[in-house]
């Protein structure tokens, strides 16, 4: 749960920092058409971003028996819902404009992060916790040592007066 603070700290801060240029391009709200003046590195950079969101969110709940396609569907629905709230906080800030590329890609990268890692990791976890722990001291046995048993006699203590009477058969 640290984790997962910490990561949205980052990318808060990452996002929300203002930047120092002299123009902003026009808000982009058509898909993928922001490819043509965007370089290697800032599409990855957006691909990674909230890419670690993937492994973070399916495991902060602990949930390690959690079908595979309900946690993928959470998870990428509440990065959708992240990824969107940034981008609109960020076009806020100066420097930053409205870009939906930047929401798809986000998205994609957490889609593609929780596919390659988390099901293989629940497995491991599972895995891990069902093997029976092993005593890491050695146990030392001591011989058995034959003894003579003495018998004991234990009495039963007396009978408590009930507090209430039993029934009595009636007379003829």
């Amino acid at each position: 749960m640290a984790g997962l603070a910490l990561h949205l700290t980052l990318a808060l801060w990452l996002v929300l920092r203002p930047l120092p240029v002299a123009w902003v391009y026009d808000a982009n709200l058509t898909p993928l058409a922001s490819l043509r003046s965007s370089t290697a590195w800032q599409v990855v950079g957006e691909f990674l971003l909230l890419a670690p969101l993937g492994l973070l969110l399916p495991l902060a709940g602990g949930r390690l028996r959690a079908p595979w396609l309900p946690s993928f569907l959470r998870t990428t629905g509440a990065s959708a819902l992240l990824a969107t709230g940034l981008e609109f906080l960020s076009s806020w800030t100066p420097g930053h404009v409205l870009n939906v590329d930047h929401i798809l890609f986000a998205v994609l990268g957490v889609m593609i992060t929780h596919l390659a890692l988390v099901p293989g990791l629940r497995r491991l976890l599972r895995d891990h916790r069902a093997k029976p722990r092993t005593p890491r001291i050695a146990v030392l046995t001591v011989p058995a040592v034959a003894a003579t048993v003495t018998p004991t006699v234990t009495v039963a203590p007396a009978a408590r007066p009930r507090a209430y009477a039993e029934p009595t058969p009636p007379v003829r």
